[in-house]
């Protein structure tokens, strides 16, 4: 994977971060930082601003204040190849499974033999070449969100963000989807995601950002974050009695 190349775009450092909507703060000031090969958990109660935060990472929208700033030119926000991300309901386009890997890698400007190599590679790496040629928006929810993170792999990120990627999933299609980013991050992908699921963030992540009404309280070791949290609304949320 070409994750492991000379040209890093980590460690990302936000500083400052703010977001503002009419006049009322949604996010911020935060600041933190994401290291290589890690596994990141966003994790905080509903309205924290987990969502919010990765969406403003990636690029999606922008901050009313601070910087997101990654380690090369090549990570800016405009070169999308470098970092990628997956939503909670994942969006397919009215095509194959196939055609839409194939689809995101032209539209980042792979040439249309190497999207579809990546894209029969992506689909049986994860387990779905028996998934290629049927329709993705007829695929089950646990499938097309397999889909998603195989497709999202295909552009070979450095970075992929993640919102809630097992949400309202079985449990049988949570731990497939588990094991796809297991994978990922044994082979020196970086994951960055947003969860409600403590067990989940127990299982994968190496650290821990809390977020709560918009700043961040925790940003700590999983190990040491799940061991006991510094903060009153950290050990709150642990305990289950923090829910806003």
């Amino acid at each position: 994977m070409s994750v492991h190349g000379p040209r890093t775009i980590l460690p990302l450092l936000v500083e400052n971060l703010t977001y503002e909507v009419d006049g009322e703060k949604l996010l911020g000031p935060l600041s933190l930082s994401v290291n290589r090969a890690e596994a990141l958990a966003i994790i905080g109660p509903n309205g924290a601003g987990k969502s919010l935060l990765l969406r403003l990472c990636h690029g999606l929208i922008a901050p009313s204040g601070g910087t997101i700033r990654f380690a090369s030119a090549a990570g800016s926000i405009a070169a999308p190849k470098r970092h990628a991300m997956v939503f909670q309901k994942p969006v397919m386009l009215r095509r194959s499974a196939s055609e839409n890997l194939i689809h995101a890698c032209r539209a980042v400007g792979f040439s249309h033999s190497e999207s579809l190599q990546r894209s029969t590679s992506a689909l049986h790496r994860f387990g779905l070449g028996s998934l290629a040629d049927r329709p993705a928006r007829l695929l089950s929810g646990g499938e097309q969100q397999r889909l998603a993170i195989a497709r999202a792999a295909a552009l070979d990120p450095e970075i992929l963000f993640l919102d809630e990627p097992t949400a309202h999933l079985d449990p049988g299609a949570t731990r497939q989807i588990e094991d796809m980013l297991i994978t990922l991050k044994e082979q020196g992908m970086t994951l960055v995601f947003a969860t409600h699921d403590l067990p989940q963030a127990r299982r994968l992540a190496d650290h821990v950002v809390f977020l709560h009404r918009g700043q961040v309280e925790e940003d700590n070791t999983a190990s040491a974050f799940f061991a006991g949290p510094r903060s009153q609304s950290g050990k709150a949320f642990i305990a289950g009695d923090l829910l806003w």
